[in-house]
């Protein structure tokens, strides 16, 4: 809270020790929920697949590359040039890119009635032409297909939701059937390759040393836990008058230390792709401390064969990695589909705590002052031998006075009830409400406990309905007795969570004998 700096320093001169030792009371209190874990700073949560390519980045501009983009979508063309003769069964891998062609669109009498309907007046010549140019113009391209129902509500002067209606009219936009072009999505790295150093291998200073990370699509059978039609490559060429395999395992080893790969094995793949030279296509199996040996890249140098059709003259190594299996490594999945899509959350304690919150609070601050006298009262005398009466608060609120008691009127039991100081604590996805002793102590050192107790939840609950019943001018009995589950003590958590605990096998473990009667009393004028 805010303090006078000049008061405080008439403080600091008269009695520095007790300036000091008084400081805390410039610290406001509060509430439990308000309070860690409870209260916590959210921050954003990076995607494995994107915090892979981030540290790929700073891996590859580390080694000296220059960040480019590939082209994307491809002419079939293109993999013929690089496969040869193999560019048909290829191809089979590839989706190939369709297209809805501009109908023919005639407008007859009929079809003009139908409109005056729409728009509940006759159309006149000059408008019936217009509607004819329009189009038109969207047949031959002048027009784009988002902007159609714009142009029709302009020349006919009426609002887009008639416009639209016209243009439901039309058979024709309804029978349109997509055309095949011989245009491709990108399947893998190199064929973008080929296309950007072509544009620049005589224009930039050798060695030329390039990388992209970018999506590639393949038509796979299906999806698997290990294949996706849509993954990340990160890939690198690197170019210059005398390139060999010794130069693909070095910048393989630099690029995955990164990472905390330690030791490297290079094997001779035996797939042969027929754009790279003959034994130079090479797998990288890489040692990680926590995973052990996996194959995690594959580079090899590109053939002439390939290359002429480009008219590239210089040698190119290519190495490249598919994003989402170094991440799967690299974050323990095992499948990369639940990894991608986040088919699978995974919550921790500390998250799960952040989802519990006491359901009522007290609005004023009489009514808080009402809640932390009444677990203060409780705290102290809560083994007292019953039948026994404390009063906790006394006070004013909204012009009247009241007090508030806690009573236990049972014979030969106490104040409150032995689960009245239990604390609710997250632990190994589950929610316990326990008390802080030797058994449950491995859940308290590594849970996360909420700070929540049943008797300071319950308290608020009290300081609400001290409120209530105040501003209605009368008085009331607030009381616990065997708390059955959350709500019991004035808890809720969050429904999203509960469905997760129980995804998870957890439970929720909310109960034991409180037995906590208060009452309160206004005073009568």
């Amino acid at each position: 809270m805010r303090f006078d700096p000049k008061d405080w320093i008439r403080r600091v001169e008269e009695d520095f020790e007790s300036a000091w030792l008084s400081s805390r009371e410039i610290l406001g209190k509060k509430n439990l929920n308000e309070r860690f874990p409870l209260y916590q700073f959210d921050y954003g949560l990076e995607h494995p697949v994107f915090k892979t390519i981030q540290e790929l980045r700073k891996a590859y501009l580390s080694l000296g590359f220059r960040e480019v983009i590939n082209p994307i979508i491809v002419e079939d063309v293109h993999v013929k040039k690089q496969f040869g003769k193999e560019a048909l069964t290829v191809l089979d891998r590839c989706f190939y890119l369709a297209t809805l062609p501009k109908p023919n669109i005639g407008i007859s009498s009929e079809k003009i009635g139908e409109i005056e309907r729409i728009i509940g007046r006759d159309l006149s010549e000059k408008e019936v032409e217009a509607l004819r140019i329009t189009f038109h113009s969207y047949k031959k391209g002048k027009i784009d297909g988002d902007d159609l129902s714009f142009e029709i509500a302009r020349v006919l002067n009426i609002d887009d939701a008639k416009a639209v209606k016209v243009i439901d009219l039309f058979p024709e936009f309804k029978e349109l059937k997509p055309e095949p072009t011989n245009l491709t999505l990108r399947s893998h790295m190199t064929t973008g390759w080929f296309i950007t150093l072509s544009k620049i291998i005589d224009k930039m200073p050798l060695p030329i040393k390039l990388f992209s990370i970018d999506r590639c699509f393949r038509r796979e059978q299906k999806e698997s836990p290990v294949r996706l039609y849509s993954y990340f490559s990160a890939s690198c060429v690197f170019v210059d008058e005398d390139v060999s395999v010794e130069d693909g395992k070095a910048i393989a080893t630099a690029l995955l230390n990164h990472f905390g790969f330690e030791k490297f094995k290079f094997k001779l793949d035996e797939k042969r792709s027929k754009y790279y030279i003959p034994k130079t296509q090479t797998e990288v199996f890489a040692y990680h401390p926590k995973v052990g040996w996996v194959e995690i890249a594959t580079f090899g140098i590109y053939s002439p064969t390939a290359l002429c059709h480009y008219d590239i003259g210089y040698p190119v190594l290519n190495l490249g990695l598919g994003v989402e299996r170094l991440a799967m490594i690299l974050y323990g999945y095992t499948d990369v589909r639940k990894m991608v899509h986040v088919q699978e959350v995974n919550l921790s304690d500390l998250d799960i705590a952040k989802a519990i919150k006491v359901r009522e609070t007290p609005k004023t601050a009489v009514g808080m002052s009402v809640a932390n006298a009444v677990i203060e009262t409780a705290d102290r005398y809560a083994n007292t031998e019953s039948p026994c009466e404390f009063l906790a608060f006394e006070g004013e609120l909204y012009g009247k006075k009241f007090k508030v008691y806690i009573y236990e009127i049972e014979e030969n039991t106490k104040l409150c009830g032995p689960a009245y100081a239990n604390e609710i604590v997250v632990y190994n996805n589950s929610i316990y409400g326990i008390p802080r002793d030797q058994k449950f102590k491995e859940f308290f050192e590594n849970g996360v406990p909420t700070g929540i107790r049943y008797i300071d939840s319950f308290s608020y609950y009290v300081g609400k309905k001290v409120e209530e019943m105040v501003a209605r001018g009368e008085g009331g009995i607030v009381r616990v007795r065997v708390v059955e589950g959350p709500g019991d003590v004035n808890v809720s958590i969050q429904d999203n969570i509960v469905r997760y605990i129980a995804s998870k096998g957890g439970k929720i473990d909310i109960r034991g004998p409180m037995f906590v009667n208060v009452r309160v009393e206004l005073k009568r004028s």
